[in-house]
């Protein structure tokens, strides 16, 4: 009985090894920034320009919140997460990501983040310190343009 408990954990320890092999998986990290990784650079050193966009992102007609969100978003976070939420290599990452599609980072997740800053988790940027001087109203509004940004660019 114990042989076969060893083996079918052996076999889910060379799935998963395997998986992050092929993926580029490493620690929740995104294929891209692996694939920097493993050349012995983090995403912060790499050999693409600092601040520059990381993902392209398309940019829909934004009205009514994403439009308030824009102009809050411009003046609050663009200075780490790039214009239009596309992220600054080696500075902060894309929010106009698979990693932040409302199925794994919920909408509070984003007020919990502005709010309380958030520990490094996906990305090597380092945390995030709370954001300062914003309120709630302008978070939620923050939030619809994430969403809109990541609808027009195929994320969801």
């Amino acid at each position: 009985m114990k042989t076969v408990w060893f083996a079918g954990l052996g076999a889910i320890v060379v799935g998963v090894i395997g998986y992050a092999a092929l993926t580029g998986d490493k620690a929740g990290i995104p294929q891209e920034a692996a694939m920097e990784t493993q050349a012995g650079s983090s995403p912060e050193q790499s050999s693409a320009v600092r601040g520059a966009a990381m993902v392209q992102v398309s940019v829909p007609a934004l009205e009514g919140a994403a439009l308030i969100g824009e102009r809050v978003f411009n003046a609050k976070c663009a200075v780490c997460h790039g214009r239009n939420a596309a992220g600054q290599q080696g500075i902060a990452p894309p929010l106009v990501h698979k990693i932040y599609e409302p199925g794994h980072h919920g909408d509070g997740a984003f007020m919990l983040a502005a709010r309380t800053g958030v520990r490094a988790h996906h990305w090597r940027f380092g945390d995030m310190p709370p954001v300062e001087g914003v309120t709630d109203a302008e978070i939620d509004a923050i939030v619809a343009y994430v969403r809109a940004l990541q609808k027009a660019s195929g994320i969801f």
